[in-house]
């Protein structure tokens, strides 16, 4: 019961999140991983509904995405009062925590307007389920892939970050 709830929230979240930066070309978050790390959703998001605190074609075309997480929770934590949870560093990488991103997220989410469509659900619905897959559903994938024919086991000790081979007797 406890994993539904979380995974309606998180469709919730989400379905808020792809909502409120629909008219941002350059942003299509699909998950609470990937689609965070070059920073242009945090900055999206926060643009969507305080487009008076920054020029988001600055901050989109000129910075890197460590400048442009730092931006982000910099905005985050002086307009709205949000603590600075997250290190810009550890969110651009190719798989950044995503259970810190849903936390930081679920911050926000709770100080800017949460209007989310039955469409916007719907829509987050009818994602392709790779793009929704989570870390455990990508680790059993990889094993079951790869257990019989290949005579390695993979285990993976953090998210994309470090894979450890051991060969099998």
């Amino acid at each position: 019961m406890a994993g539904l709830q979380q995974t309606n929230s998180e469709m919730i979240l989400l379905s808020w999140v792809r909502q409120s930066t629909r008219n941002y070309p350059q942003v299509n978050v699909t998950n609470f991983t990937t689609s965070w790390s070059d920073g242009l959703a945090f900055n999206a998001l926060l643009h969507s509904h305080r487009p008076d605190l920054f020029d988001w074609n600055a901050v989109a075309s000129q910075q890197s995405p460590v400048q442009r997480l730092d931006h982000a929770f910099n905005i985050a934590r002086q307009h709205l009062g949000i603590e600075k949870l997250l290190d810009p560093e550890d969110v651009a990488t190719a798989c950044p925590d995503k259970k810190s991103i849903l936390m930081y997220v679920t911050s926000l989410f709770q100080v800017l307007p949460q209007q989310v469509t039955m469409e916007a659900i719907k829509e987050v619905e009818m994602l392709p389920r790779h793009a929704r897959i989570t870390r455990e559903e990508h680790i059993e994938v990889h094993e079951q892939h790869f257990s019989q024919e290949v005579s390695f086991t993979f285990l993976l000790s953090s998210c994309c970050s470090k894979v450890i081979v051991s060969l099998s007797t």
